[in-house]
């Protein structure tokens, strides 16, 4: 089977691209989650959401665009269609939509939360901030790490992206580039573009778009899966990930919410009744990945 990632075309089994390995094995044990992420730098869960929870958050997010005249109504409202001439969008930070009780019944869960006390052994919280996003047809997320988004607290913060309905090859769902977390290969990427504040150095914060070119010069491969509502997968700031490109007629729906100790100092950026968020990346002079990497000369 063929996927795109961005605009090259990569068979799923190949020395390119392959699965994502599931750790339900370990969900139960504290140590055996800790080894995984620790190997993997990524933990794909099945089912650890309540499917009901996540129809409701879906079904609200629906009918939300349907009102802006996003979907297609010509077919159920629960497929997603794209209403010709909409396009995707990132909803990050909307209030009527990430601070609704039905959005937070998914990323605010008894389920997530108790996952992240046992994986974390300790209280935790999330970012008051929530990542919403809406993945149109052509849509695609270039390869980065999360660090130079959110790195001003504690370096263990952990992303849990939620599809926000069952998401097939053809939606982009998430692609992660395997040991990209601990590979000798990018030990200097993780000394330079990983130390990027992309508000304090207004860098652009893609990587790459290129995944030939990521494989070509760091080693591995680039891993994903497809997802069913209750899914959840989970990496670190340090690890590599990007997304197939959505070549489907249905909007892929996701959020990718933030996690850690509760106890330890959190990004101030992203935390209060109305975060700071982003305030000064893309003002002013911008510098160019192009460019910043080869100061990197990575």
């Amino acid at each position: 089977m063929q996927l795109k990632m961005a605009e090259v075309a990569l068979e799923l089994g190949s020395p390119v691209l392959g699965s994502l390995r599931e750790s339900n094995d370990a969900l139960s044990d504290t140590k055996a989650l800790q080894k995984r992420m620790a190997e993997d730098g990524y933990l794909l869960l099945r089912g650890v959401q309540r499917r009901e929870n996540v129809e409701q958050t879906r079904r609200f997010l629906l009918e939300n665009l349907a009102e802006n005249g996003q979907i297609d109504l010509d077919y159920p409202l629960v497929e997603g269609v794209i209403k010709k001439g909409a396009r995707g969008a990132f909803m990050g930070g909307s209030k009527t939509l990430t601070r609704n009780p039905k959005f937070l019944a998914t990323v605010e869960s008894e389920e997530i939360m108790n996952l992240f006390e046992l994986f974390l052994e300790a209280p935790v919280l999330t970012f008051d901030y929530k990542w919403l996003r809406l993945i149109g047809q052509g849509d695609f997320s270039g390869a980065h790490y999360d660090m130079p988004y959110m790195g001003r607290g504690t370096r263990n913060v952990y992303t849990c992206w939620t599809p926000l309905g069952d998401t097939t090859y053809d939606m982009g769902p998430l692609v992660i580039l395997e040991d990209s977390h601990k590979s000798p290969a990018m030990e200097r990427v993780r000394q330079t573009y990983g130390k990027m504040d992309v508000d304090r150095d207004h860098v652009t914060g893609a990587f790459s778009n290129d995944p030939l070119e990521m494989i070509e010069r760091y080693g591995g491969r680039w891993l994903t899966s497809e997802f069913e509502m209750g899914d959840v997968l989970i990496f670190d700031m340090f690890t590599m990930h990007g997304s197939l490109t959505n070549t489907s007629n249905r909007f892929r729906i996701s959020t990718d919410t933030r996690y850690q100790r509760a106890g330890e100092p959190a990004d101030e950026r992203w935390m209060g009744a109305d975060p700071i968020a982003h305030y000064a990346w893309m003002e002013g002079k911008t510098v160019t990945m192009e460019e910043a990497r080869k100061t990197w000369e990575v």
